[in-house]
């Protein structure tokens, strides 16, 4: 056989190979804070399919849903064939993580209790997509942003304050809920920060006894949270005027989002703190 036929019958057999290494990874994402994060890591092109209330950034809304937290189109999710399936370590049910790796798809599990791990699971998403680059800008950014609030932060006097995440029932967050370390970046203490669970539910007379000095309410837990606490008094942050009112994908999704949610709920504490007649350096 001629050398020039041999190398064309070669090149013809390595071909689809060679096509195949460079086609974009297909992802399947089954939590909303982990679709948010591909398309911050610039993989969110490679998502085929997510879950619902996926719907940041706008384009994550047009993505084909196969389910919810709970539920799971195994039937679909098989037709798609993903490359990998990105799922939350400590949010998807552990059946439905079994049940993914049964079927033989790749499961990579993304953990994050930190906001230390935010910028940890953007790289994770950018090697696996293969969009380091991006992934890794978005990684120092949101490193930074953070960074800047701890410096300015850290000396502000603490104030107590109680998380409200739901009306009816009343339910909050304990100390290991990223949210309490948004507390202590700007200066706050979550009074409930020893329950034992991650998001408990608790009486109004629990929040009366821990005698916040600072009401913060999810946007989701209640439309007029100065109005709704307003009856009761005797809670320092209700009789002081310091009850406010945070977007909750903005403080409660684990995205590059809650650096906007630290530095809205960093400012409602100096506010708070100005009105206790508090120094505030700048």
């Amino acid at each position: 056989m001629r050398l020039s036929r041999w190398l064309a019958l070669l090149a013809a057999v390595l071909m689809p190979a060679a096509i195949a290494a460079t086609e974009p990874i297909r992802l399947v994402s089954l939590a909303p804070h982990l679709t948010e994060l591909a398309f911050s890591a610039g993989a969110g092109d490679r998502v085929i399919a997510t879950v619902e209330f996926s719907d940041y950034p706008e384009a994550a809304r047009r993505i084909p849903r196969i389910g919810d937290a709970f539920r799971i189109d195994y039937e679909r999710l098989l037709a798609l064939r993903p490359d990998a399936v990105l799922v939350w370590q400590s949010g998807t049910p552990i059946q439905t993580i079994e049940r993914v790796r049964a079927l033989g798809f790749k499961v990579i599990e993304i953990a994050i209790h930190r906001l230390d791990e935010i910028p940890a699971a953007l790289r994770t998403i950018g090697r696996l997509a293969g969009t380091e680059a991006v992934a890794e800008e978005a990684a120092k950014q949101f490193e930074r942003e953070i960074a800047e609030l701890r410096a300015r932060y850290t000396d502000r006097e603490r104030l107590s304050v109680f998380v409200q995440i739901n009306d009816r029932p009343l339910y909050t967050v304990n100390g290991e809920h990223i949210i309490s370390e948004v507390l202590e970046l700007c200066g706050g203490r979550n009074v409930f920060a020893s329950l034992s669970e991650l998001a408990p539910a608790i009486g109004i007379e629990a929040v009366i006894a821990a005698s916040p000095q600072v009401i913060l309410a999810t946007d989701r837990a209640v439309a007029d949270p100065a109005q709704a606490w307003a009856r009761w008094r005797s809670i320092p942050a209700v009789r002081n005027g310091n009850v406010y009112t945070v977007r909750a994908d903005d403080i409660a999704r684990s995205t590059t989002r809650l650096s906007q949610g630290a530095r809205q709920v960093c400012r409602m504490l100096d506010t708070a703190r100005q009105r206790l007649g508090l120094s505030v350096n700048r």
